[in-house]
Formats: structure tokens, C-alpha cells, sequence
């Protein structure tokens, strides 16, 4: 069995060191494997700063847009193997694969288009120019411009193929050069990924690398003009966030990371009807795709107390049917936790949850069999459904995301405490209202929004197109506040503003317009 490489200075290189192996989580089989050291990232991001930056910089928005269309076209002209990937090593129904590999294909055709939109200027003009004097002699005008640096982006373990896509592409598109890292345990897709992009010629050489190695001194050599991009846990995020070297530079950083995302039962909405299936649907969908591993998966449930008997009725009816096995069986429809220890962090988290006052309505924490795998194998636990029946208790339910295919229903009796609720999570990345009621949806959206980087308003107007509030969508911000890391990424072109610097040019009117002309104005 080969060894993943690396993708560094234009070549692909191997690493030395002892081998770590890669597991297919529902049999625990060695799929694949990779030897961690030997990188030298130095100069790597040396390289890369000079040879892709210029080469980037030097290319249109719309040439930039092109090379990341080409990269869409071959990731879709490779999609089965893709799939195929995700679910020998990421444990991923092939649902679940599409979610990821369509999800990294979606985003790059997006920034294309966005691309080609943007014409052939090589920055941006930020919003009308500015009188500075009563004669319009001096003016001021904000330019957006590539930072001239490298983004080091640090991608976590549930989409390696939406997570490099995503954060690369923005990246590419505003003409700085990636270096990505993506979690080791399912790197195998990610590489895979990074294999294909080469092999299209469509990038300029150091425009993008990739590193299956360890962490190393990675960060130790990034500074002012660097951006760091990270996407894990709360606590390695902060801890990143705080190096020396980073703060002392000024190193532009960005954290994606824990999630306690809501969703509030409107007090209006009766059982059985749209908007109550609206909620069935999204909560049930989000505790069983990728086996609840989504940051964007709806933790707590705020529901009228005296609707919390029937909600948690129809979603225990609707988990009573989900198979959990291995995704390659027939009739499966969850696959197990993706490594050893995210089985143990979440068994672990549960059973923190319980401890605190709520308690399991349906499944539980302990390690269950799944289906068409040999006893005792494999990294499952049953999809669970939690309680809490008195919403001053259960703390650690506001403050503990157990990433697993859990969520815990919680009792609320005005939209005032539903906004209350919401805000003891410290900061989310999302929280969705169902309600036909006008008046009590705005005041929870608005409300909670300051708690939040997106906020869906849901009734039975868009049954039939609703796709959920777990879909990360290119075109909307993709980050939140406090817990959440505070960072924001995507967003169409706000997304962009993560890798330009934005410059007040003033002097004389005519001159400024002479120098800023060529770029294209957005704002």
C-alpha cells in the first residue's frame, strides 16, 4: 500500500518517519497511510510566496475564475472515484460523499462564475471615491489588493474535499497562494483531490500545495502579509490563534471552530403540519449525516413546553429507522464516527451532557455493532436524541458540542427566553426559527442575530425548496461570533476581503482615478 504525499515547491514528495495509518472507521482496515516528517515548510512557503503569488497576482479575476472552473470540471470528471474515497475512509454514506465532494465542486464553480463576473481587473475598487475638500482637487478611494503573502489553511477531519476546495478557492480567486493541511486521519480524499488539481495544468506552479505531514513548524514561519485559516476544535484554535510569532506579526488569522447551532419550534406551529415537518426533517437530517459531523448540525432544540412530548415522539419514530452500519451495505444509512477518538470524545461528551441534567429519550452513549461489520468493530454509536426537561438546568448543554449524531430538546415559553436560550451557547454559526408567526420570528432572528453568523427563518412557504440550515452555501457568510471562533469565510465576494488588504489612496482627484481605474469596484 502506498504512502500519501505531499504537494510542496512544485513537486511531490513522500515524508520519512515512522508510518501512521489511515482506517476505513466502520471495519477498523488499513486503507491507506502516510509517513508524517521530513517537510521541509520553510521553504516551501518561501516558494510559494515567490513563485505562485507573482503568477497569481499577475492573472485577472476572470483568468483566475477560469483556472478554478477547470479545477470544478476534473474534480466532477473524477467525482465516483471521489465518492468512493470518502466512504473507505471517511466513513461516509454515499450520501454523505456527495455532501463533501459536491459540496467542494459547487463552491469552486460558484467563485468561477464570480470570477469571469469581476472582468479582467487584478484588484478591486471598494465603494465610491470620497471628497476630501470643498473643490473635488482631493479625493480618497478604497482599493482592495492581494496580500502578497501565502494562506496557510488548516482543514478539519469531516469534508477534506469541501473543506480544501472551499477555503482554497476564495484564496485563488483573490490571488494568494494556499498552502493547505488537511486532518490526517481522512487525508487520503484531500490528497486525492490535490492529485487531480495538478494533474489539470491549470495551476501556476506554488499557487497551491498540500501537506499530509505533521504540523511541524508550520506556523513558525508565517508573518504580516501570511493569512492563517483553521477549522477544528474551539480549544486548538484559541491556542493557535495566541502564538507569539502570529499576534507579534500581525499575522491576518481566521478560526472556524465549536458550534452549539439552534433551532426554535415557533409557539404557533401545531404538530403534523409543514413548518412542523420542516423541523422533524432538518433535526432528524442533522443528527444522521456524516453521523452528526457537521459544524453547521443543529445541537439544541427550543421547543414550547407543551409541544416537547409530540416532537420528541415524531423524531424518536423517524431515528427508529436509521440503519447504522457500514455505508457500503445495503439499507445503510448511517456510517460510523470518523476516527478511534472522535468515537470516544463523543461517547465521552454524552455521557458530560447527562451528567448535567439531560438525559437520553433515545440512544445513548455506549459503542453499539453495526451493520455488515464483524462485532466489536468499527466506530458507531447510535444516533440520540436528549432532554432537558427544565431550562435553567443542563448547563453544559449550552456550552459542550458533542460532535456526533446527537441534539437535545429544551423547553422554552416565550420568544424572549427562546433568545436568552440561544445566547448561553456563547456564539454559533447558525440558528434557524420555524414559525408562520411574522411577528414572533423577527423578533427571535433579530434577537439572536448578534449571537450568530447566519439565522434562517423557516415557515411552509418554502416547503418543497427548503435544503436546511446544516448546507453551507458559497454565497452566504460561513462563520460566527465568540464560540463559534469568530471568524467568517465565503459570502460571495466578502469572502475575498480574508486575503486583500484594503488601502485609502488619496491626492489629487484626477491622479487617484488614473491609479485606481483599473481595478473593478464592488460595494
Amino acid at each position: 500500500m502506498e504512502n500519501l504525499r505531499s504537494y510542496l515547491g512544485g513537486r511531490w514528495i513522500v515524508g520519512s518517519g515512522d508510518r501512521v495509518d489511515l482506517f476505513n472507521p466502520a471495519t477498523e482496515e488499513v486503507v491507506a497511510g502516510l509517513l508524517p516528517d521530513g517537510l521541509d515548510y520553510a521553504a516551501a512557503l518561501t516558494f510559494a510566496r515567490a513563485q505562485g503569488g507573482p503568477a497569481l497576482r499577475s492573472m485577472t479575476f476572470a483568468q483566475r475564475g477560469a483556472m478554478l472552473k477547470t479545477l470544478a470540471g476534473a474534480l466532477h470528471a473524477h467525482r465516483d472515484e471521489l465518492l468512493d474515497i470518502g466512504m473507505l475512509n471517511g466513513g461516509n454514506t454515499r450520501s454523505d460523499a456527495k455532501f463533501d465532494v459536491d459540496g467542494a465542486i459547487g463552491t469552486l464553480t460558484y467563485y468561477a462564475e464570480l470570477g469571469a463576473s469581476l472582468g479582467d481587473a487584478r484588484w478591486l475598487i471598494d465603494g465610491p471615491s470620497v471628497s476630501l475638500a470643498r473643490s473635488s482637487k482631493v479625493t480618497a478611494q478604497h482599493v482592495l489588493t492581494p496580500r502578497v503573502g501565502v494562506a496557510v489553511h488548516v482543514n478539519a477531519f469531516n469534508f477534506p474535499a469541501w473543506g480544501l476546495a472551499e477555503k482554497a478557492a476564495v484564496a485563488l480567486l483573490a490571488g494568494v497562494p494556499v498552502f493547505a493541511r488537511p486532518a490526517p486521519a481522512t487525508a487520503w480524499l484531500a490528497a486525492r483531490v490535490m492529485e487531480i488539481f495538478v494533474a489539470t495544468d491549470a495551476l501556476p506552479v506554488g499557487a497551491l500545495s498540500l501537506s499530509v505531514g505533521a504540523p511541524g513548524d508550520l506556523l513558525d514561519h508565517l508573518g504580516p502579509q501570511d493569512v492563517f485559516a483553521f477549522t477544528g476544535s474551539g480549544k486548538t484554535g484559541a491556542l493557535l490563534r495566541g502564538r507569539p510569532n502570529l499576534l507579534a506579526s500581525g499575522t491576518h488569522v481566521n478560526v472556524e471552530a465549536d458550534s452549539l447551532n439552534g433551532a426554535v419550534l415557533g409557539l404557533d406551529v401545531e404538530r403534523g403540519g409543514d413548518t412542523w415537518t420542516l423541523m422533524v426533517s432538518d433535526l432528524v437530517r442533522d443528527i444522521t449525516q456524516k453521523a452528526g459531523q457537521k459544524c453547521t448540525a443543529i445541537r439544541r432544540v427550543l421547543v414550547p413546553r407543551e409541544r416537547l412530548d409530540d416532537l420528541e415522539e415524531d423524531v424518536l419514530e423517524r431515528l427508529a429507522v436509521v440503519r447504522t452500519g457500514d455505508p457500503r451495505a445495503t439499507g445503510v444509512t448511517m456510517g460510523p464516527l470518523a476516527t478511534a477518538a472522535q468515537l470516544e470524545h463523543v461517547r465521552t461528551g454524552l455521557e458530560r451532557l447527562i451528567a448535567s441534567g439531560a438525559r437520553a429519550v433515545g440512544g445513548g452513549p455506549g459503542r453499539i455493532d453495526g451493520e455488515g461489520v464483524a462485532a466489536g468493530k468499527g466506530y458507531f454509536v447510535a444516533p440520540t436524541l436528549l432532554r432537558v426537561d427544565d431550562a435553567a438546568t443542563g448547563d453544559a448543554v449550552h456550552s459542550h458540542e458533542v460532535f456526533g449524531p446527537s441534539a437535545t430538546l429544551i423547553p422554552y415559553a416565550s420568544a424572549g427566553e427562546a433568545v436568552a436560550l440561544l445566547a448561553r451557547g456563547g456564539g454559533g454559526l447558525v440558528t434557524s426559527v420555524y414559525s408562520e408567526d411574522r411577528s414572533f420570528a423577527a423578533e427571535v432572528v433579530m434577537g439572536t442575530a448578534p449571537f450568530h453568523g447566519r439565522v434562517t427563518a423557516v415557515n411552509a412557504k418554502v416547503a418543497g425548496a427548503w435544503i436546511g440550515p446544516g448546507a453551507v452555501l458559497p454565497q452566504l457568510v460561513h462563520g460566527g461570533p465568540g464560540h463559534a471562533g469568530g471568524g467568517e469565510e465565503l459570502g460571495g465576494a466578502r469572502g475575498l476581503g480574508l486575503y486583500l488588504q484594503r488601502t485609502a489612496i488619496q491626492g489629487y482627484g484626477p491622479l487617484v482615478e488614473f491609479i485606481t481605474g483599473a481595478g473593478t469596484r464592488v460595494g
